[in-house]
């Protein structure tokens, strides 16, 4: 992209005056609106950069710079302090190219309806429904999980049916028979017996689960000895739902007192951040912020977490981060003075602290793939594999080949198409080796990609995107550092830049590693991307495999179908009985007599084309 800003140089002579000071700058468009605000520890450095080479800028800046018509500047006698005036001018203006962030943190109630079977749920603003809502509550990930998991260990119902209107209509639906639903539907429960179930399942949401539980067991004792083992049985299964409700969140006990675990990523030019918070060692809330324009991510995240603690009030003690940031013993001390007592920020390298970074890190995937309709371990495992290879963008589209022949005939080649992580077998593509016969896997491999390539020069002319329409974004081949060598000139040659790998085995035929034109590249210790590309691997030589037998079928039955007598029919029942062509040119004629579907005279011919010299 070229940048067409005519006061490039009248703005670059303008940086070039500036001190080799800490400051914030400011950059305006011709209206003399703040389109962005940045900071830097010398601000001549920093600022000339922007009208300087455009080669080396992101996408995002080179649109920046080619909107600004002006730039401001305030020294600050310290980079602590350009950081708090730079956090305090976003704010106030909030700049078409700083990462913003929504305030819409709302609070959340729980809603407990006004009728004899009284319902439980989570809402975001209280109603004049005349229900009665308890709250309010700053998690809203508080209220939605808690509301659920009492809904569940009390077995209250969250249909839409209505009671006792709907009493004996219709059956109980499946919480019923997962024991996650009463159904007061069948119109069987005691209107009293459901609204202990009700108030125990408030009592539970008002923090006192031991005193709860406690309840419950004294509940449950009285029944066993007034012999109503029925209640005493419901009894029992609310503590068991409660107590492994509680072991779940044993999972994420940290025994650290007050902790939020940052991560984000990107893909493209979107970005995802997740931030899990947790207090009394215990995870009480999870928000994710979806980001449009993201360039590099370490800049991502950095200004993210300013950005974040600018809006949030509530700063802990210890926040626990997926990578480094710009400036992090500054940001430290800013955070530390905003909360007013000592802030930490660590990038965990072990434990369980490093385990949480890694499931938020996945929850941020999870919300950047549900925009794409792909889960988030979808993404993440193609994200590693861009990281480990180098890729400049995640490869969302891979194909990958493999040759198919016996002793040097039937060459044949399956191509295996994985998109967003998961098999496309509507792209799926077979090749017969034309240009030689014999054996030559380097030569074949050379063939098929060239045939794919005219393809692709094909469709470009007939304005077709799909199929050969389209050039995948990574080409995976089976084989060693011969095929990649035999196929990346074919792809240079044709100006296209497709990254091209090849997928090695080890001597038990279990996929090894990924090797390059300049070497291998290990992917045991990536766990999640080698049990993917071991999958790709496997799915192409599958498919190139059945190919090979299925041409292999052809031909056979198309000899056997030059005997007199042998149609289709008798042809494929006879390689199902004897397997080869040898085994069948081999056996008596007796034996040839017991085959399915054969008569005498039908063996006679079998037999005499064979043995008649």
């Amino acid at each position: 992209m070229i940048i067409l800003n005519p006061k490039m140089k009248e703005l670059r002579a303008k940086a070039m005056s500036l001190p080799l000071q800490p400051g914030v700058y400011i950059m305006k468009n011709k209206s003399g609106e703040i389109i962005y605000i940045g900071k830097a520890k010398k601000l001549k450095n920093r600022v000339s950069q922007y009208f300087g080479s455009q080669n080396n800028h992101t996408e995002k800046v080179r649109r920046m710079v080619d909107n600004v018509d002006d730039f401001e500047y305030i020294i600050t006698d310290s980079e602590f302090e350009c950081l708090i005036l730079e956090c305090s001018l976003i704010k106030q203006h909030t700049p078409k190219y700083n990462i913003l962030l929504k305030d819409d943190k709302g609070y959340s109630y729980i809603r407990v309806t006004d009728e004899p079977y009284r319902r439980l749920s989570y809402v975001l603003q209280k109603a004049d429904d005349g229900a009665k809502y308890i709250g309010p509550y700053k998690s809203s990930y508080y209220v939605k999980s808690s509301v659920e998991e009492a809904n569940k260990i009390f077995g209250l119902p969250t249909c839409n049916r209505r009671f006792p209107e709907d009493f004996g209509k219709q059956r109980p639906c499946l919480n019923f028979h997962i024991k996650q639903c009463c159904a007061p539907c069948t119109g069987r429960v005691k209107l009293a017996d459901y609204n202990e179930r009700v108030d125990a399942a408030l009592e539970f949401l008002s923090g006192d689960s031991a005193g709860t539980m406690k309840l419950l067991q004294e509940r449950m004792t009285a029944a066993a000895d007034a012999l109503d083992f029925e209640r005493a049985a419901r009894y029992r299964d609310q503590i068991a739902a409660m107590k492994k409700m509680r072991d779940k969140q044993k999972v994420v006990d940290i025994h650290i007192d007050e902790l939020d675990v940052i991560a984000v990523v990107k893909e493209g030019t979107k970005g995802s951040a997740t931030v899990l918070r947790f207090a009394d060692s215990r995870l009480y809330d999870t928000e994710n912020f979806l980001i449009d324009d993201v360039d590099d991510e370490q800049d991502f995240r950095s200004q993210f977490i300013l950005r974040y603690y600018t809006l949030r009030n509530e700063i802990p003690a210890h926040i626990a981060l997926d990578g480094e940031i710009e400036d992090m013993a500054t940001t430290e001390q800013w955070l530390t003075d905003k909360k007013g007592k000592r802030v930490y920020l660590t990038v965990p390298q072990r434990g369980v602290q490093k385990n949480l970074v890694e499931m938020c890190r996945k929850n941020a995937f999870e919300a950047l793939g549900q925009q794409r309709g792909v889960t988030g371990k979808q993404l993440s495992v193609l994200e590693e594999l861009r990281a480990l290879l180098g890729l400049e963008k995640i490869p969302e589209y891979i194909e990958s080949y493999d040759i198919s022949n016996l002793a040097g005939q039937d060459n044949v080649a399956g191509m295996v198409v994985f998109e967003n992580a998961r098999p496309l077998k509507s792209a799926y593509r077979k090749f017969k080796i034309k240009s030689f016969s014999g054996q030559d896997d380097y030569g074949s491999m050379a063939e098929v990609l060239t045939r794919r390539l005219d393809e692709y020069q094909k469709a470009q002319e007939a304005e077709e995107t799909s199929g050969f329409g389209r050039l995948p974004d990574l080409i995976l081949l089976d084989g060693g550092k011969g095929q990649v060598g035999a196929v990346l000139p074919i792809v240079k040659q044709s100006g296209l830049n497709i990254p091209v790998f090849g997928m090695v085995k080890d001597d038990h035929h279990r996929t090894r590693a990924i090797v390059s034109d300049s070497g291998e590249i290990a992917i045991r210790p990536n766990r999640a991307v080698f049990t993917f590309v071991t999958n790709i691997q496997d799915e192409v030589h599958r498919f190139s495999i059945g190919f090979n037998r299925q041409q292999r079928k052809k031909v056979l039955g198309s000899s056997l179908e030059e005997i007199p007598g042998i149609g289709k029919k008798r042809a494929k029942e006879l390689l199902r009985f004897f397997r080869t062509i040898k085994n069948i040119s081999n056996a008596s004629l007796e034996e040839l007599e017991q085959a399915p579907g054969m008569t005498h005279p039908a063996a006679v011919s079998v037999y005499n084309y064979y043995h008649e010299k």
